[in-house]
């Protein structure tokens, strides 16, 4: 016997599945609410066939169970027909995120990224992947897990080195990872998954770390662990087959934030306490939907909210901003950007409600008006904060964007003058315009 309450129960189901479908198409930028728009809108927007393959599945168990047969449920029903439509349509947008970012790298600053017989595909470029969009570690990388480079035996003073099983590295560039999380959560084996494992597939080196978390850290505490990281990487990568002689270093969030402000600040001795003649240079980077600006000055950061504030101020910083900006200025990559800025590939969320778009905006302009090197910058469209995290549409050709810069910095860097008796190198000519050429064939 027909039961009527299947028809609204349907309708309900069918008014939350549109509702985030809006929302990821509008998503709320005011708080409080700008978190939970982050929350409902990024599977969505990262996974909207997966989304839409759910709701046909439900409209069929509905069916199956007589949601049909009353006005409820038929409008239920055209509720996942044009939610689905929607979805479809974000699939479409993630899909055109390739061509926006060949041209984020073909105008960027300096000439073209582009590299001789770069391989465009990427190796995780199965449709199973996509479909199960978890970043799984594949069996063909070995991971060395818990390397302290501290020496202390903090467990947040550790990290992760990825290799290739075959063809074991030998000279091999390297990327450091730095995971985000509001500089109070995270750890190294939760983000950038997708890339790291495309550059070891591709024979780079991948060092994921942790760093001291707050409350219980205050900073400058994180920023000194990542730089202490890096100095570790530089002394001792060449055991596991890197090269000290070129480190990129990357991150998401607050990780965007650790890995620009890492870039822009290598002669900071303050924050190299114990280690202060170590170089902690880097030669490349390629920030996330990064916190660049600090300050909360409108004129930089745009919509910031109170949110932001708070937590520094309360959690991480642990001093009011009225009567002390000083740290929240240094602590901003907006405010470190010189002329000696390395090469910089800036991806951004235009959907982005953690992180407003005008700050990286403002990032960018500041250092395509100042640095030497180039500078590539990318907006996506519809896409949200974290989209770099699961195994989706957008992930593999911002990833591929992503390799093809790195290994073009990589070429360009090789390239590079040889310093002269006296120690100098002649210098910005380094950075010339064309496609590099090096060989990057590698069989999967």
């Amino acid at each position: 016997m027909f039961d009527g309450g299947v028809a609204w129960v349907f309708l309900a189901v069918s008014i939350a599945f549109a509702v985030l479908a809006v929302n990821a198409y509008f998503p709320v930028r005011r708080e409080p609410f700008t978190v939970m728009s982050f929350a409902l809108g990024w599977i969505p927007g990262e996974l909207p066939l997966q989304v839409g393959a759910v709701e046909l599945v439900g409209l069929v168990a509905f069916t199956l169970n007589g949601a049909l047969r009353t006005w409820p449920g038929w409008v239920g029903a055209a509720l996942v027909v044009a939610s689905c439509g929607g979805l479809v349509g974000l699939a479409v947008v993630a899909h055109r995120s390739r061509d926006l970012v060949d041209a984020a790298l073909d105008g960027a600053t300096g000439g073209a990224i582009d590299v001789e017989g770069f391989e465009r595909t990427a190796a995780w470029n199965r449709w199973w992947r996509l479909v199960i969009a978890v970043p799984f570690r594949w069996r063909g990388i070995r991971r060395a897990r818990n390397i302290d480079y501290w020496g202390d035996g903090n467990y947040r003073h550790k990290l992760d080195i990825l290799t290739r099983r075959s063809a074991p590295p030998e000279r091999a560039p390297v990327l450091v990872y730095i995971h985000g999380g509001a500089w109070v959560m995270g750890d190294k084996r939760q983000q950038g998954i997708p890339m790291m494992h495309e550059l070891v597939q591709r024979g780079w080196l991948c060092v994921a770390i942790n760093y001291r978390l707050s409350p219980r850290a205050t900073w400058p505490a994180h920023i000194v662990d990542c730089k202490r990281a890096v100095a570790w990487v530089r002394d001792h990568i060449a055991d596991y087959g890197g090269d000290p002689e070129f480190i990129a270093v990357s991150g998401g969030s607050a990780g965007g934030h650790l890995s620009a402000l890492l870039a822009l600040t290598p002669d900071e001795v303050e924050w190299q306490p114990g280690f202060e003649d170590r170089d902690t240079s880097v030669d490349a980077c390629v920030p996330f939907y990064g916190v660049y600006d600090m300050t909360g000055d409108p004129s930089r950061s745009g919509a910031y909210g109170p949110g932001l504030r708070e937590l520094l101020e309360r959690r991480v910083m642990k001093t009011e901003q009225g009567d002390n900006p000083a740290p929240f200025e240094q602590a901003s990559p907006d405010h470190r950007v010189t002329a000696d800025a390395p090469p910089m590939f800036v991806l951004h969320g235009v959907n982005d409600t953690l992180v407003p778009l005008a700050v990286a905006r403002h990032f960018v302009d500041r250092l395509r008006q100042t640095s030497r090197a180039p500078v590539a910058y990318v907006e996506l469209p519809r896409a949200q904060h974290a989209f770099d995290v699961l195994v989706s549409i957008r992930c593999r050709h911002t990833t591929m964007g992503a390799v093809r810069f790195l290994e073009g910095m990589r070429a360009r860097a090789a390239a590079q003058p040889v310093a002269q008796v006296d120690g100098t190198v002649p210098a910005p000519s380094a950075w010339s315009s064309g496609p590099a050429v090096l060989d990057t064939q590698t069989s999967f």
